[in-house]
């Protein structure tokens, strides 16, 4: 989808009627993540969700449910932070992005504490809990993250939501990046490194089960890191937007329950993307038959739910979803 600009050409549909006639066709980007973690699975889903090219079967004629002439796309990236730079500059329509990644955007600080505050940001939905992963290699010795000092460990790429949070754990535990020996890489190259043997342990922020630690917990042996204790709790007090979290006994292979933290994985577009067209996504994203598609999609679908879509937003609503939420009596 690189190159595409969105914006409207004229298609042609219906062309069984004997008279083709000429419908806008929109092309509508989802920035996500990289294609091992939650977000593109999920991205991918939506776009699904939420397009009805021309041409496509009436929603009530068992076709598409989407927007009338609108192709959306799930688009691989690194994350929460190149989601919303790119949503800014105008380079994406929308992308899912951590809460608390959001929160800093629009109000200039955090990780985007000295740069422009991203005050064209909006959110469409809150979509489902993103779990802090501290993944160990098997036989590491690292039971808290306090034990991550001298070791080999990835903090994912620049860009990444990870990144940031991975910053978070490693200072309430009393470390800094100097006090590792920090790689900057996807969860798919990490878990390669670490089966390799050339790296200890690596955090993931995203919903459980992740394809990338899942395939590493059957091929190799994983250990999930537990992040508890009074600097955890100093986390979930310092910052709004965390929440305590436990990944079940066997999410993956012969890993036991972990107590961890989460974020949430939000949708985000801009102010300047029209009112009209997100309304109709949202519509589209809370439709029946896209329960259905989440439902059996991805196993993070199952959590993706209208009563939970204004959850943990501290960023002002897309006036669009806004008037859609109203209309569903989930804002009075």
């Amino acid at each position: 989808m690189a190159g595409i600009v969105a914006g409207s050409v004229l298609a042609l549909a219906g062309a069984g009627t004997g008279a083709a006639h000429a419908q806008d066709l929109k092309f509508f980007r989802i920035g996500t993540g990289g294609t091992a973690g939650t977000y593109y699975p999920i991205g991918g889903l939506i776009a699904n969700a939420i397009s009805n090219p021309p041409g496509s079967r009436p929603c009530d004629k068992g076709g598409s449910c989407g927007v009338p002439g609108l192709v959306a796309t799930a688009v691989a990236s690194n994350g929460s932070v190149a989601n919303i730079t790119a949503i800014h500059g105008g380079t994406l329509e929308s992308g899912f992005s951590q809460s608390d990644v959001a929160y800093w955007a629009y109000h200039g600080t955090g990780v985007f504490e000295g740069k422009p505050k991203v005050d064209d940001l909006r959110a469409i939905a809150n979509l489902y809990p993103e779990t802090i992963h501290l993944v160990a290699r098997k036989g590491s010795g690292i039971k808290s993250p306090a034990d991550l000092k001298g070791k080999r460990v990835s903090l994912d790429e620049p860009g990444s939501g990870t990144l940031v949070d991975a910053r978070i754990v490693l200072a309430a535990y009393g470390l800094s990046e100097k006090d590792v020996q920090p790689e900057y890489l996807k969860p798919n190259a990490a878990g390669d490194r670490l089966r390799d043997g050339a790296l200890d342990a690596f955090f993931f922020v995203g919903g459980y089960p992740a394809g990338a630690i899942s395939e590493l917990a059957t091929s190799a042996g994983v250990e999930l890191v537990p992040i508890t204790g009074p600097q955890a709790e100093k986390i979930l007090k310092d910052y709004g937007f965390f929440s305590t979290d436990t990944v079940p006994a066997d999410t993956y292979k012969d890993v036991g329950e972990t107590k961890t933290i989460s974020v949430n994985a939000q949708w985000v577009t801009s102010s300047k993307v029209d009112g009209d067209l997100i309304y109709g996504i949202t519509k589209a994203l809370w439709n029946a038959n896209t329960r259905k598609l989440l439902d059996n999609g991805h196993a993070k679908g199952k959590v993706i739910r209208e009563e939970t879509a204004l959850n943990g937003i501290g960023i002002p609503l897309h006036p669009g979803a806004e008037r859609f939420y109203k209309e569903a009596g989930l804002i009075k």
